[in-house]
């Protein structure tokens, strides 16, 4: 899920999908969808990905605030994660 927004009472989804076989998610917005300058926040369901797959997990989700630039147009966000930790970065 992707919303975007300010203060933690006034996110706004502005898109959401599933990942595929590879652990991608090509689908999140509109190809047509702009980005604009501000806050958002991915929110991973990593509870239910774990679930799926019988393992038990530490972390039923997994939330990234990140912050669009106004001359940004595309952002690669990798979440890396295990039953007990996760790392993320801005990719390229």
């Amino acid at each position: 899920m992707l919303d975007r927004g300010g203060r933690s009472d006034q996110w706004q989804l502005v898109g959401h999908g599933q990942t595929d076989a590879d652990g991608r998610l090509r689908t999140l917005m509109p190809a047509d969808a702009p980005l604009t300058p501000g806050p958002y926040r991915l929110v991973f369901d990593t509870g239910k990905y774990f679930e799926l797959r019988g393992i038990r997990a530490f972390y039923p989700s997994v939330i990234i605030l990140f912050e669009v630039e106004a001359a940004e147009a595309h952002y690669h966000v990798p979440l890396l994660i295990s039953p007990f930790g996760y790392t993320t970065y801005r990719g390229s």
